[in-house]
């Protein structure tokens, strides 16, 4: 087994903007005479970045191709289905603000990035494969690809090998992922799903770790955090095939679809209400529900009580 490495950008590559036309040579893979593919992939695995190019600013300021990396789509128009190849020529990481979160990295179409806490970042090592991967995309880029930064430190991006092959980016040491129901800038339904998942700041800490204080008319009456936001789904055991929806804040919070919900991915203790306003029938929950049907509350949800 190839042994994993991850290596810091500021300690292999020092880049002149003058000697660097952005996204100007696609190929970008620079190999000796006689070293074949296998050689490559072993000297990428085992340098981690020597094959890359880091470029400080957005891709917009560095004229990065349109319809391509972070901007490239599939046939269907949404960037979930793009071709790897063409997705993974570039990637941006630009701390930003995400609805409550703030600082939080963003890639270049301003989706907020997260990291998941059964990940490690000493050593680096991406623990999300398979259905957890088509869920929760890596962030990848391939031998020749270009990261551009802005508002992050050089020493704190990386990356590492994951057990497919490919090249996931790190920050801070952790493996990097969107969350595949964030469909525009600003959205944050991956953030706290399940307890693990959570926006990943600058230097690879976890975005938004708002303090808790519960309203004290109707906290939800169970031990350990509150929730101060949830994913909703509408199919039981978070089944990507239906819809769902996200809330957040503390105290009362109405849901825009109401009578829909079948499961719920939470990081702490929550109150259901079958009603608007936190009214009609309660159930105090803690952490994820699978399957709702199991509580006699499916499709009833039409309030939830956070923080």
């Amino acid at each position: 087994m190839v042994r994993k490495h991850v290596v810091s950008f500021a300690a292999l590559i020092t880049v002149g903007v003058a000697a660097l036309s952005a996204c100007g040579n696609e190929s970008g893979v620079a190999t000796s005479a006689g070293v074949d593919e296998k050689a490559a992939t072993e000297q990428v695995d085992q340098s981690g970045l020597e094959n890359l190019t880091l470029l400080s600013g957005t891709a917009k300021s560095n004229n990065a191709p349109a319809d391509t990396g972070d901007w490239a789509k599939g046939s269907d128009g949404t960037l979930n289905t793009a071709a790897r190849n063409v997705a993974s020529k570039w990637v941006q990481l630009k701390a930003s603000k995400a609805g409550e979160l703030n600082p939080v990295v963003v890639n270049g179409a301003g989706l907020t990035l997260y990291r998941f806490d059964k990940d490690t970042a000493k050593p680096s090592k991406s623990n999300c494969n398979g259905d957890c991967a088509v869920t929760w995309p890596p962030v990848t880029v391939s031998p020749g690809s270009r990261i551009f930064i802005a508002g992050i430190k050089k020493a704190d991006v990386g990356v590492v090998k994951r057990d497919n092959g490919e090249l996931q980016v790190t920050i801070g040491g952790w493996p990097v992922y969107r969350f595949n129901k964030d469909k525009k800038p600003g959205d944050t339904l991956g953030q706290g799903v399940g307890g693990t998942w959570f926006g990943v700041t600058p230097d690879g800490k976890k975005a938004g770790a708002p303090a808790q204080t519960p309203n004290p008319t109707t906290p939800p009456p169970a031990n350990g955090p509150k929730a101060t936001s949830a994913v909703l789904f509408d199919d039981a055991n978070f089944s990507d095939n239906g819809p769902s929806q996200g809330v957040g804040g503390k105290g009362c919070q109405n849901l825009s679809r109401p009578g829909v919900t079948s499961s719920v991915s939470a990081s702490g203790s929550l109150k259901l209400w079958t009603e608007k306003d936190c009214k009609g029938k309660s159930l105090v929950v803690d952490g994820d529900v699978t399957d709702l049907a199991k509580v006699d509350f499916d499709n009833k949800l039409a309030s939830v009580f956070l923080g």
